[in-house]
C-alpha cells in the first residue's frame, strides 16, 4: 500500500508542476481568446484541488501501476497518453457539443495536452516508484 501512496503523490506532484507551465502559458494564448467571458479572471480552487487530487488516482491504476509492475517505463507512457486522450476527449467533446465558443482548435489542442500531460505525469510517476522500491 505504501508504494502506491508514494506513485500517487510523485505521479501528482509531476501532474500539477508541468499542468501548471501549461497553463500558465497558454492561458490568455488559447483558451482567453476562444472561450472569452465564459473564462474566470481567477479559477475556482475547491474544484481544481478535487481534480488534482481524483485525476492522478486514474493515472496511478491505470497506467502507473501497469508500469512498475511490468518494470516499462514505456508502458506508463502509452498507458498514461490513452488514459489522458480518453479523458480529456470527454471533456473536451461534450463542451463542444453544448458549448457555444468552445471550438474544434481547443478541442484537438486540449485532448493532445491531456495526452501528453498525462503520458509524461504516468512516466515520472512509474520511473520514481520504481527506483524508490528497489
Amino acid at each position: 500500500m505504501k508504494v502506491w501512496a508514494l506513485a500517487y503523490c510523485v505521479t501528482l506532484v509531476s501532474m500539477v508542476a508541468i499542468d501548471s507551465v501549461w497553463l500558465t502559458a497558454m492561458s490568455n494564448v488559447l483558451y482567453r481568446p476562444i472561450l472569452g467571458d465564459m473564462l474566470l479572471q481567477q479559477f475556482r480552487i475547491v474544484p481544481a484541488i478535487a481534480f488534482y487530487l481524483i485525476y492522478p488516482v486514474g493515472l496511478v491504476a491505470f497506467a502507473v501501476r501497469p508500469a512498475v509492475e511490468s518494470g516499462r517505463p514505456t508502458t506508463a507512457i502509452h498507458l498514461g497518453a490513452l488514459f489522458g486522450f480518453v479523458a480529456y476527449a470527454t471533456y473536451d467533446l461534450t463542451n463542444q457539443a453544448t458549448l457555444r465558443n468552445w471550438s474544434s482548435l481547443l478541442t484537438c489542442a486540449d485532448m493532445a495536452w491531456g495526452a501528453v500531460l498525462s503520458a509524461a505525469a504516468s512516466c515520472i510517476g512509474a520511473v520514481v516508484t520504481r527506483a524508490l522500491r528497489s
